[in-house]
């Protein structure tokens, strides 16, 4: 109970729907539905929680409007299906959204846009500043030029990265089926709820079977891997049956729906780990002594001006080593601007910037949340 009273305080929220759910198991979008979840969520935004929507359904509505009744097979046919379909599905979240005064503002992504660094911080920044103008993302993953090498697989991947990407609170994955059970409950009557685990648990994919509906790619073992992808950057995670009653607003006070996968460190630690573990050293920055104190002692970001040297080719947002003028490596992070850019503005102040580059996307040289020390 005590980690679902946490739950109620997250104020960033990433929320997930299904294509089964949107579309009614594929007898066309269901916008009777879709206003009643908008409404939730317009009645978190009123309470200044951030929400950001993660869709499926783009191929699923496509399959309706052009009389299809089975996914189909060939790439360029799920293509046309998702464009065909995304169009429609916006409007209907467009005049959905409308109703409660909120503007929309579409983003597709594909697996590239986050996978590479510059891009993953330019699909950051937009937002975040998406965010702070009031405005309400609805994401999908670009289904009409996506290819196998770069689809996510599903968008409860998807919402799992883009949790990753704006440091949610939470996700919430709402799914066809009311949370993980120990066994399938259409072939187990007898099959209990998980009320609540750790996410990385190896135990839960074993319980998760695939999906049955034949309009997404996912099943309950994607769902579980997105909350492992989630918990990667400390995100909380709730699987629940969005056919429940006010499903949204409940999971957010912190009822007992659904299933609540948990991670096994705070935000703040477990990216931090992440960007210790996962990316490859790019490049190196040299700091003075004061930027090294601040670093170690004062836990600030690391400005351009308390930098006295650059090494290497690295690109903005790709992982640098910053060492002291002894050449011990003292901390490792995810850098504001390429290594060109670095050497003009290295031991000057941010006001400086915009005379030396023409222009200025950070003060920081490194920011504290992307920044570890060694």
């Amino acid at each position: 109970m005590q980690a679902r009273q946490q739950l109620a305080a997250s104020r960033r929220w990433v929320i997930k729907i299904g294509s089964a759910l949107l579309t009614d198991n594929g007898r066309g979008v269901n916008r009777a539905a879709i206003f009643n979840w908008v409404e939730q969520i317009a009645a978190l935004r009123s309470r200044g929680i951030e929400v950001l929507l993660v869709s499926s359904g783009a191929v699923a509505a496509g399959m309706d409007r052009l009389g299809w009744r089975r996914r189909p097979e060939s790439v360029h046919q799920l293509q046309a299906a998702a464009a065909v379909g995304q169009s429609h599905l916006v409007q209907v979240y467009e005049h959905a959204f409308g109703q409660f005064d909120c503007r929309t503002a579409q983003i597709l992504l594909d697996h590239d846009d986050l996978s590479n660094r510059t891009r993953y911080l330019n699909a950051r920044s937009t937002l975040r500043t998406l965010l702070s103008l009031g405005a309400m993302p609805i994401i999908n993953e670009n289904d009409t030029v996506v290819t196998d090498e770069i689809r996510f697989g599903d968008n409860d991947s998807l919402a799992a990265l883009v949790a990753n990407l704006v440091e949610a609170d939470a996700l919430l994955i709402l799914t066809d089926a009311d949370g993980l059970f120990t066994q399938d409950p259409r072939d187990n009557p007898d099959a209990e709820l998980i009320s609540e685990g750790a996410a990385t648990d190896p135990a839960l994919l074993a319980m998760a079977g695939g999906s049955r509906s034949g309009l997404g790619r996912g099943g309950m073992s994607t769902k579980v891997r997105a909350a492992q992808l989630a918990a990667r950057s400390g995100a909380s995670t709730v699987i629940a049956g969005g056919a429940q009653r006010e499903v949204i607003e409940r999971v957010c006070r912190g009822e007992p729906l659904g299933t609540l996968l948990l991670p096994d460190a705070d935000p703040l630690t477990a990216r931090k780990r992440w960007l210790a573990g996962q990316l490859q050293v790019r490049g190196a920055l040299v700091l003075d002594a004061g930027a090294e104190a601040a670093l170690r002692s004062a836990g600030k970001s690391l400005l351009a001006v308390g930098v006295t040297a650059v090494e290497g080719r690295f690109r903005r947002g790709e992982l640098v080593s910053c060492r002291n003028a002894a050449g011990d490596e003292i901390a490792r992070g995810l850098v504001n601007y390429d290594s060109t850019e670095a050497a003009r503005i290295l031991g000057r102040p941010s006001e400086k910037f915009v005379e030396l580059l023409g222009y200025r996307d950070d003060d920081e040289l490194i920011h504290r949340d992307n920044l570890i020390l060694l």
